[in-house]
């Protein structure tokens, strides 16, 4: 029983989720963040840069000519560079010298990115347009190191090919932030529910009346400027932003076959099912061994002669009744009596969906 605890994680949730303040469910539409791609060239490395790729060759003799050398491509050897993709996200309303994360990846053969600065790099939005340059040393969660020379051992931890430069892009333009327009606002849900949006929509008229609150769809909840916030639109998403209310959750599980999570939500219920589940086990072992001639027998030859041994063990199953449960704990008490391990629990909420005993979505990912 403490192996597939261990091993399975089941989320309980409480029946009657808490209040939360609107700020953390909802956002204002105009509210958002922007993605922001660049290409750049990281030096540095040590020897443990692009292997003199003809695009990392062209960037660095770009990067010469620039600061007044020019070169032929053909003319340039180097290991020390790396040509690399950035990444970065710009919140709303970030002004012009703020400062945010980027994420660098290599783009060619590099085998570490460990000690690398990277150059001074635009990042454009979506439209084409320059909001940050970032430059500065490269921090990689990883390493890469080795005895060298031909046949030297190497020893890798976790990614050396992507690292993160903290705060290092500046933001140069601002992207413009349009949430209040004719004195209308709307306040759009993170998880989108229609009795989540009712309720949003009930508190905040409850709190405000003069915002006249309407939940147009499961996602949006359609708002007024009250006449006593005229010009103070910050005051007025400032007080909508404290207000609380307590949002609906879905029945669902999600399973995630990679680490063998299982998460399920408190509204998931089980109609009453009689489950058998047996574990079939085939197992397949190779052998090498060597079979000798008799001592001084002409002609004789040493062979090597494989043999296989197959073993197939496969668990009796019986049945066990499950009455309907409507509480996740009182589900989850019952599934762990089978005491079967996180895969075949996988397996059984399977079979419970297909059966249609199990009301709740099913996400396997």
């Amino acid at each position: 029983m403490r192996r597939l605890l261990s091993s399975f994680l089941l989320l309980l949730l409480p029946l009657a989720l808490p209040a939360a303040r609107v700020k953390d469910l909802a956002r204002f539409e105009g509210q958002r963040e922007n993605q922001l791609v660049g290409y750049g060239i990281v030096v540095g490395l040590a020897g443990d840069g692009d292997s003199n790729a003809l695009a990392t060759l062209r960037s660095v003799a770009n990067v010469l000519e620039r600061n007044g050398l020019k070169l032929d491509p053909a003319q340039i050897k180097s290991k020390n560079a790396a040509a690399v993709m950035l990444t970065a996200d710009i919140a709303a309303f970030l002004k012009p010298g703020s400062r945010i994360d980027v994420t660098v990846a290599s783009v060619g053969d590099a085998k570490s990115l460990q000690g690398g600065v990277l150059l001074q790099t635009p990042l454009l939005g979506a439209d084409g347009r320059a909001y940050a340059v970032a430059q500065g040393p490269i921090a990689v969660g990883g390493f890469l190191g080795g005895a060298g020379g031909a046949g030297g051992a190497t020893v890798q931890k976790n990614h050396p090919t992507v690292g993160i430069i903290s705060n290092g892009a500046i933001v140069e333009r601002e992207i413009a932030a349009d949430f209040v327009r004719d004195g209308r606002l709307a306040l759009s849900l993170q998880n989108p529910d229609f009795t989540s949006a009712a309720r949003l929509a009930a508190a905040i008229n409850l709190a405000l009346p003069a915002a006249a609150a309407v939940a147009r769809d499961a996602a949006t909840v359609d708002l007024v400027l009250p006449e006593d916030y005229a010009g103070r639109d910050v005051a007025f998403l400032a007080d909508v932003g404290a207000i609380t209310v307590s949002p609906d959750s879905l029945a669902r599980i999600v399973i995630n076959e990679r680490t063998g999570t299982i998460v399920a939500t408190a509204p998931v219920s089980l109609s009453q099912v009689a489950i058998s589940h047996g574990a079939l086990t085939i197992t397949v072992a190779s052998s090498l061994s060597v079979s000798q001639p008799g001592a001084f027998s002409p002609g004789g030859q040493t062979a090597i002669v494989p043999s296989t041994q197959t073993d197939v063990k496969e668990t009796k199953g019986g049945f066990t009744v499950i009455d309907s449960t409507s509480s996740i704990d009182r589900l989850a008490t019952a599934l762990n009596a089978l005491g079967v391990s996180t895969r075949e629990m996988m397996a059984i909420f399977q079979t419970l969906k297909t059966a249609g005993a199990l009301q709740a979505e099913l996400i396997i990912n």
